[in-house]
């Protein structure tokens, strides 16, 4: 008993050493792009403001002449809500294929596709920029919309999921008359829901912080997304780090309030993913 306890204190100092890592700095950022740039270069060292002001996010958010960040954080949402309901589109029939259809070299086409997961991303950058090049596509949001919707990991962990999903529901369903479609709308998609939610939770964050390929395929200010953006925006007020506080706290708003309100079906969603079984 009392090295179970000893176990869970040791546990417990952990995350919260690692809470406080995390926590820091995200504090420090916040408080200080509530000062103005005038009392941090005089008054030294403060955690917290002299005097509240609001001017560094009016700045960022009223002035969109100069800094169109309303307009990078509008492309950002746009382009991260799109690539998600995609991912979860082109990951869920691409995993039933491969769960539940019966076709010929299945398991090959399979193997190699999870054989692709061992090249790193920065390799497949130049022949994917030619391509959304080719198509078109610089400086549009089909250039981070697209790329990545049939992501190799997605398919495995919705795949896993479908595999452990009795396949006597499909048979019954058979002979009832249901063909695959049937069987894939009304019985497997309601029951990898909780997948569903990982896959586009992971997807939303993933193409919301995205910084490398955003910064190859955009080089038109408007259209760039957040990210990108605040490295411009960087460029713009490097003498003023307030202000590149307030930015950074307002390109993690949606991330934030995305995993603040999803956190308990994130949860539950992870325990059914491990959970399932046949």
């Amino acid at each position: 008993m009392r090295k179970k306890s000893n176990s869970s204190f040791i546990a417990f100092a952990f995350l919260l050493i690692m809470a406080v890592i995390w926590l820091v700095p995200l504090l420090y950022g916040l408080l200080t792009s509530f000062k103005s740039e005038m009392e941090l270069m005089t008054a030294g060292f403060r955690v917290l403001p002299i005097e509240w002001v609001l001017t560094n996010y009016t700045e960022l958010l009223l002035n969109n002449t100069s800094t169109p960040l309303v307009k990078w954080f509008l492309n950002s949402l746009f382009i991260s809500v799109s690539h998600t309901l995609l991912v979860v589109f082109v990951v869920s029939f691409s995993a039933f294929a491969y769960s539940r259809l019966a076709f010929k070299g299945k398991k090959f086409l399979f193997s190699f596709l999870l054989g692709t997961m061992m090249f790193p991303t920065v390799v497949n950058l130049i022949p994917l920029y030619k391509i959304v090049d080719s198509l078109g596509w610089v400086n549009t949001p089909w250039a981070m919309i697209v790329p990545g919707a049939a992501g190799v990991f997605n398919i495995f962990l919705v795949k896993q999921f479908m595999d452990n999903i009795p396949k006597d529901f499909d048979e019954a369903a058979q002979i009832d008359g249901a063909n695959d479609w049937t069987i894939f709308a009304y019985i497997i998609l309601p029951l990898i829901k909780p997948v569903l939610l990982v896959v586009s939770l992971f997807s939303f964050t993933g193409s919301w912080n995205d910084f490398l390929w955003p910064s190859i395929v955009f080089n038109d200010i408007e259209k760039m997304p957040i990210t990108p953006g605040l490295q411009l925006l960087q460029g713009m007020y490097q003498s003023q780090p307030t202000l590149l506080m307030a930015g950074a706290l307002i390109a993690i708003i949606p991330t934030f309030v995305l995993y603040l309100f999803a956190q308990k079906h994130f949860l539950q969603s992870m325990s059914l993913s491990s959970g399932v079984k046949g």
